[in-house]
């Protein structure tokens, strides 16, 4: 019998269309979908149906029995209102592309704001969070806590639903005031696992020579490619960050639950449990099915009926684009068009959105794998675009990345250092190597406590494949001028010359990066040089080191922002998001078709969206001659 009491008890480049050409295909777009019948029609699952922009809902049979007191009056009813948020997925930092009916996935920021709309609404009493695969790194597994930490702070309390909840759900649920499960859930907490793949194994069997060279000792991108283990290097550093990762973990579980650290540990080392034993071992709080945790919710809130609004807070599009006035709405939808907040000349914090792996040119996204790339030119131009907007005050990096090109990520940090507005980087998930590179050109760094940061080193190579071509019946003939004519091609490996060349040019990159770090971070160069090397850090390890100022959320960067840029703690600011997403019409037209299918691709796929992200970063790295980036994806589960 469910214990449902308890709840109270206890990119390819191309040549941009010609404006004529984009307005015409506007027009005719406009015109099909206005004569299409039925355009009314909104695009929700039954599911996932959301309500209008204010907070109605629907009623929920709760215990509701009408009392009475001693001279017979009929009491007034009580009744709660319910926000239902229901979390899923990576939930992208910055704004992701534009659809034609609303955003294809959630991100970030959008779910941080529909918390914080919850708090400030006078009709919410609490939130129900439906937990449904949350695949959050540390990062931002960080921020939506303390979202949900201010919402409890407010007055409101706060309730998880999981069915199989994994590490991410239930580190998500662990900051709520109740945790519910099904009677067949499973809760999953296996603990922390990093896995490197390598394949040395492969390329030989294929004739391919992974030819490559690192400066910095723990700077292993290259072991997969040219080793078939963990040098002792690699595995030393590995060890010491699960090792943070993994006291993080155990603190965080047994301060919100309030449990010892050595029995969360011994439940832990079990990483898997049912529904009854998580709530004997006080890991979660309710065992129930979904209908009689809802009406359990009327008894915890001391109401007489409970109202529930489903998919509290979720933007709504309105595609009603029939007649005139319709044409005119899907243009606006199709064109984006300047945001309300480029318009206004209150004072700004801009914040920069720099995400996925660091290139050379625009930034982009791939259909496959759902990453994405951090163009040092469209940072640029954003950056330029927050230093020449005299409204904004002070600028905001929040980064996201493993690093990539040594030239891309210099490219970026020359243009901080050349702004004279305060620039404050907020670290996500990751900011390593290049994403380290680009931060420390910030006035402060600001870190999550399981941010992974660091890895100050070089890596470089080519992949040789002459004996496959050959095996394969091509032959190539050479004519070359030059003793190290050679270098780049991927016919065979590098001379001893050649080799030596490239090893100089990589060292000069590594004597760049410290040089820069030491000045970046007031550090004597020989102290900084012992935290180099390519080791990484997380952002609870870097703060002690003094690689990064304080830890916080992008909230606390964003303060930390408004104070440097003069604006009061009174003063009322506006946030300016950049880079601008694309709007529909752009990526209908190719110049950024990956990012329409790149959210839902990689959301349905999020196994193979990890092994084909792997594949973009091992194409920077074979792509430049200096990389800046990380050994490999680490994915904390």
């Amino acid at each position: 019998m469910s214990n449902t009491n308890a709840l109270h008890n206890s990119p390819t480049s191309q040549s941009p269309p010609t404006s004529q050409s984009k307005w015409a295909i506007l027009a005719i777009l406009a015109i099909s979908v206005v004569l299409l019948p039925g355009a009314t029609a909104n695009r929700v699952t039954a599911e996932e149906a959301t309500t209008v922009a204010d907070s109605d809902g629907v009623e929920i049979a709760a215990p509701a029995a009408t009392e009475e007191d001693g001279e017979g009056a009929t009491k007034k009813k009580l009744e709660a209102h319910v926000a239902q948020v229901i979390v899923k997925g990576s939930l992208p930092e910055g704004e992701g592309p534009a659809g034609l009916f609303g955003d294809i996935e959630v991100n970030l920021a959008e779910m941080l704001e529909r918390l914080q709309r919850a708090r400030s609404d006078d009709k919410i009493t609490a939130v129900v969070l439906e937990l449904r695969g949350v695949e959050l790194g540390r990062g931002k597994l960080n921020e939506l806590r303390h979202a949900i930490q201010l919402t409890r702070q407010s007055g409101k309390r706060v309730y998880a639903n999981m069915e199989l909840g994994t590490s991410s759900d239930y580190l998500v649920a662990c900051a709520c005031d109740k945790i519910c499960m099904p009677e067949s859930g499973t809760l999953l907490i296996p603990g922390i696992r990093a896995e490197v793949m390598f394949f040395k194994g492969l390329l030989d069997k294929l004739d391919i020579q992974a030819d490559m060279l690192q400066v910095g000792d723990f700077k292993g991108a290259a072991e997969p490619y040219t080793r078939t283990s963990m040098s002792d290097a690699f595995r030393k550093q590995y060890d010491t960050l699960v090792d943070d990762l993994f006291d993080q973990m155990v603190d965080t579980i047994a301060t919100d639950r309030q449990l010892n650290r050595d029995r969360v540990r011994e439940l832990v080392d079990r990483g898997m449990l049912s529904a009854r034993q998580a709530q004997e071992a006080g890991l979660i709080d309710v065992v129930g099915y979904h209908d009689e945790v809802r009406q359990a919710l009327g008894t915890d809130l001391q109401a007489d009926s409970v109202k529930l609004t489903r998919n509290y807070g979720k933007k709504n599009v309105d595609t009603d684009f029939s007649g005139m006035t319709g044409m005119i709405k899907l243009m606006e939808l199709m064109t984006g068009g300047q945001t309300q907040s480029r318009k206004s000349r209150a004072p700004k914090v801009a914040i920069v959105y720099a995400v996925g792996a660091i290139t050379s040119g625009s930034s982009g996204s791939s259909p496959l794998s759902g990453g994405q790339s951090m163009g040092s030119d469209t940072i640029v131009k954003a950056l330029r675009t927050a230093d020449d907007d005299e409204t904004v005050k002070a600028i905001v990096l929040r980064v996201d990345s493993p690093g990539g090109s040594a030239l891309a990520s210099d490219l970026i940090w020359h243009e901080i250092r050349r702004i004279n507005k305060p620039i404050v980087a907020s670290m996500g998930d990751i900011a390593a190597s290049g994403g380290y590179y680009i931060s420390m050109g910030c006035d402060q760094i600001v870190a999550e406590p399981g941010t992974i940061t660091g890895s100050i080193g070089v890596v470089g190579g080519k992949l040789a494949i002459g004996k496959t071509l050959r095996r394969l019946g091509i032959q190539t003939d050479v004519i070359s001028r030059g003793a190290n004519s050679g270098i780049l091609s991927s016919d065979s490996p590098f001379t001893d010359s050649e080799r030596a060349a490239w090893r100089t040019m990589m060292e000069d990159t590594y004597e760049q990066f410290t040089s820069k770090a030491a000045a970046g971070r007031s550090m004597d160069k020989s102290r900084l040089l012992e935290l180099a090397g390519g080791r990484i850090w997380t952002g609870r390890q870097a703060v002690e080191n003094g690689l990064v100022d304080k830890l916080g959320t992008l909230a606390d960067a964003i303060d930390e922002a408004e104070k440097l840029g003069g604006i009061g703690s009174d003063d009322s600011y506006e946030p300016l998001i950049l880079p601008e997403p694309q709007n529909f019409l752009d990526q209908l037209l190719g110049l950024d078709t990956a990012s329409a299918t790149s959210g839902t691709l990689g959301a349905a796929l999020p196994e193979l969206q990890r092994h084909l992200h792997d594949l973009r970063l091992l194409e920077t790295l074979f792509a430049e001659p200096s990389v800046l980036t990380l050994p490999c994806r680490i994915t904390v589960r």
